[in-house]
C-alpha cells in the first residue's frame, strides 16, 4: 500500500459526481473536459495521481460526506486539454472539512476501514456468492445473451462485498450506503437481501417467458 495511505488525515482534491460511487478495487473511467477538473488532475499528475470520488444527489445537489480515493492509473490527453482516465478505487475516506472551493473542492479527510470481523464470514461470502451466480444465470437465460462473471472474482469476503456493491446498477443511493457500512458482515447480509429479492424478481419472468413460448 503507498505511503500515503498510513496517514490518518490528509487533503485530498475532491471530484463529485452525479450518482457515481466508487469502492476499493474498481474501476472507474473518466473523460475530463470541465477547465477546474483539467486543471486539477494537471496538478494530481505532478503529485501521488489521488484523489477523492465523491457521489452527488442530483436532485437536491447534495455531495456525499464518504467516498473513495480514486488513483490515476492511465491517461491520454486529448485535444482542447481534454484527457481520458482510468482509476482504480483504493481506500474509503470521511470529509471532516473542506479546506479549499475553488478552482476544485479540497477536503481534509480521515480514512475509514470496515471493523475487524468477529466471526468467519468465509460461509456468508460463499453463500452471497451463490446467488450473485444465480442472479447472471438468471440474467442471461432471459435476456438471451451470454452473461459470465469474471474469473478472478475476489474470494475474500471484503473484496467480494466490495465487487458487488461496485456492480449493483441504476441503485447509487443503496450503493452509498454500502461504501458507508464500517461493517463487512452488515454488507454481506445486505447485499444477500438484494440478490434474493433480484432472483427471485428474475425467476419469476423467466418462468413467465418460459410459459409464454
Amino acid at each position: 500500500m503507498a505511503s500515503s495511505s498510513s496517514i490518518a488525515v490528509r487533503e485530498l482534491p475532491l471530484f463529485p459526481l452525479p450518482e457515481v460511487v466508487l469502492f476499493p478495487g474498481r474501476p472507474l473511467p473518466l473523460h475530463i473536459f470541465e477547465f477546474r477538473y483539467r486543471i486539477m488532475m494537471n496538478t494530481i499528475l505532478d503529485d501521488d495521481r489521488r484523489f477523492g470520488v465523491l457521489m452527488v444527489d442530483p436532485v437536491r445537489g447534495e455531495i456525499a460526506n464518504v467516498g473513495c480515493c480514486a488513483e490515476i492509473i492511465r491517461f491520454q490527453r486529448l485535444p482542447d486539454d481534454r484527457m481520458k482516465i482510468l482509476t482504480v478505487g483504493q481506500q474509503r475516506f470521511r470529509v471532516l472539512e473542506y479546506v479549499r472551493e475553488k478552482p476544485y473542492r479540497v477536503g481534509l479527510v480521515e480514512w475509514i476501514e470496515d471493523e475487524s470481523p468477529t466471526e468467519d464470514l468465509r460461509p456468508l461470502a460463499k453463500e452471497v456468492e451463490n446467488l450473485l451466480r444465480d442472479v447472471v444465470h438468471l440474467s442471461a437465460k432471459l435476456t438471451d445473451q451470454k452473461i459470465e462473471l469474471p474469473d478472478d472474482l475476489p474470494s475474500l469476503p471484503r473484496e467480494l462485498s466490495y465487487w458487488i456493491a461496485g456492480n449493483l446498477y441504476n441503485v447509487a443511493f443503496e450503493q452509498q450506503a454500502l461504501l458507508e457500512m464500517q461493517d463487512t458482515l452488515a454488507r454481506l447480509k445486505r447485499e444477500a437481501e438484494i440478490l434474493t429479492s433480484t432472483r427471485s424478481h428474475l425467476a419469476a419472468r423467466t418462468a413467465l417467458k418460459d410459459a409464454l413460448n
